[in-house]
């Protein structure tokens, strides 16, 4: 059984005699488990802010969209509900396309968004804000409570909202709200406890064992809906008896099987002529957390040959609709895996080509400059296994699949949704929530501008992260895809100071532009991420990337 429930914080003050809105509130976020508070304040928030509670603790970041990366990589590394403030319409109109990174990460967010005042909100007044569509359909909940009173049980019940659906509940709430006298007579409008089955429908598992027992040569899909030490284990004591190979799904936001297993077999392509010859020689694909199949760009054709069959297993109602496949499952894919394992026959046959990653780079000339693919080797050669690396680099991606092998749950995050400026804010959340693992972010510079403000958070709070920043000059990704297209672009290139930015902001930082010190450089770094306490980024010199398959 899987069971929501945050500790019960009873040694934590409340107050006495007749509550506040928004003392209740305080309370019901120390009953969920929401003390730690990811926010940048605007004025229709000072009423919740001012005088805050010493056992609560707020986490400032320099803009909106940091505030939700940050609470996204605290949510993902802690797998429970994370919580943020936002400033009314400025504030969750800078944070929507992080909230969709979110939603597409399957991040378990909070997110209390606050309004002018409620009497006078007829008369449209000043930092009014038209709430409830701006986010689009990237919250998987969205509340406006009524009445004051009713604020307290929005958001217990976002708390479960995010759990269950996987994404950023919000709720809208006005200054005055927080005033108000609480209603203490009222029942609570979410439950304290939620409970979801984990378990394994036998009649969906006999479905799939008949699926997999027509085949003579079945292959797995995983994905990051399977991204969990039960998930991994499950996956592979499944695709260990069936002696089958295992493909990690295109544009994932996590690793759903250890890769560096016998059975796994790369990254898939992301198109579908590349999908179809991938896929071809197996007559049966399960697919496991992930829906089938993200692909980028579009070309004309199936998924794949008509005699390959499609099996889809997720826990994301969503995810599974709008999957292709001959069948599907909703359900936890570890206990769908694991009850599998335990009923289909083993397959004995020749043993899958493993996956290979390539060998390092030639070693670069004096006056060469260096590659993306020195840097990854490099970074491979030294990383530990549980090391959390965070990409953020579209041009390297391929590259980073290839070298940067996940070999733990959570071992690879990326912003699924595919918008620039999560991982420096992303890394910094994990970190913060993940302590004793190391973090990596392997970012573009092109991509560390669109979240730059988050090396402050980094620094003022002493995140013992690192940033790896691949600096090509440019938007590379997008001048290889204009010349896929046969004509150049209009954007220019840029020579930008990243190491010079994130001084500014108080975070270390070193210049990298040759082999010799980028090598002595991670070997005095990489043995300390586990316990260092400060972050730190490497502006590395890169020439930019030739070609690009993703």
């Amino acid at each position: 059984m899987f069971s929501y429930r945050t500790p019960a914080y009873a040694i934590l003050p409340r107050v006495s005699g007749p509550q506040t809105v928004r003392d209740q509130t305080f309370d019901v976020l120390r009953d969920r488990g929401l003390t730690t508070v990811f926010g940048n304040p605007g004025s229709t928030e000072v009423p919740f802010l001012s005088g805050f509670p010493e056992d609560l603790r707020f986490v400032l970041a320099l803009h909106e969209a940091s505030v939700v990366g940050l609470a996204t990589g605290w949510a993902l590394g802690r797998d429970e509900p994370a919580f943020a403030l936002l400033h009314t319409t400025a504030g969750l109109g800078n944070a929507v396309g992080a909230l969709a990174t979110a939603r597409v990460n399957r991040a378990p967010v909070v997110v209390l968004v606050g309004q002018q005042d409620r009497r006078h909100l007829p008369y449209e007044p000043f930092l009014t804000g038209r709430l409830r569509g701006l986010g689009g359909e990237y919250p998987v909940w969205a509340d406006e409570p009524t009445r004051a009173q009713d604020v307290p049980g929005a958001i217990s019940r976002a708390a479960h909202e995010a759990m269950t659906q996987r994404g950023p509940a919000l709720v809208i709430v006005p200054m005055d709200d927080w005033s108000a006298p609480a209603d203490d007579e009222r029942e609570p409008a979410a439950p304290g406890r939620v409970v979801r089955s984990a378990g394994a429908d036998p009649e969906a598992v006999a479905a799939l064992a008949d699926f997999l027992a027509a085949s003579s040569s079945p292959s797995f899909v995983v994905g990051a809906g399977n991204d969990s030490e039960a998930g991994w284990a499950a996956a592979a004591a499944l695709a260990e008896r069936l002696n089958a190979p295992v493909f990690q799904e295109s544009f994932g936001a996590r690793a759903g099987f250890p890769q560096d297993h016998r059975l796994y077999a790369g990254v898939l392509p992301a198109d579908r002529p590349r999908l179809r010859e991938k896929l071809a020689p197996y007559d049966a694909v399960l697919v496991v957390g992930a829906p089938a199949f993200r692909q980028s760009p579009y070309t004309p054709g199936a998924f794949t040959e008509p005699r390959t069959r499609i099996a889809v297993v997720g826990d994301v109602p969503e995810e599974v609709h709008r999957s292709a496949g001959d069948l599907a499952v909703l359900a936890s894919p570890a206990a769908v895996c694991r009850a599998l394992a335990e009923l289909v026959p083993v397959r004995d046959g020749p043993a899958p080509e493993p996956f290979t990653p390539p060998p390092p780079p030639d070693p670069r000339g004096a006056g060469e400059s260096l590659l993306a693919s020195h840097v990854l080797s490099a970074l491979a050669e030294r990383l530990p296994d549980d090391a959390v690396v965070v990409e953020e680099a579209p041009v390297d991606r391929p590259e980073i699949h290839e070298r940067l092998l996940a070999r733990r749950p959570l071992g690879f995050v990326s912003a699924a949704m595919g918008g620039l400026g999560f991982a420096l804010a992303g890394s910094t959340g994990l970190r913060m929530a993940l302590p004793e693992r190391p973090v990596v972010a392997v970012v573009g510079d092109g991509s560390s501008l669109y979240g730059i403000q988050a090396l402050w958070s980094a620094a003022h709070y002493r995140v013992g992260a690192l940033f790896v920043i691949l600096s090509n000059k440019g938007y590379v990704i997008m001048d290889r895809l204009a010349e896929r297209a046969g004509a150049a672009g209009p954007w220019p290139g840029f020579d930008v100071d990243i190491a010079g930015l994130a001084r500014a902001q108080g975070c270390d930082a070193r210049q990298v532009a040759d082999l010799g010190t980028l090598t002595a450089t991670l070997d005095e770094v990489v043995p300390e991420l586990a316990t260092r306490e400060e972050p730190l980024l490497l502006d590395v010199a890169i020439a930019p990337t030739k070609t690009f398959a993703p």
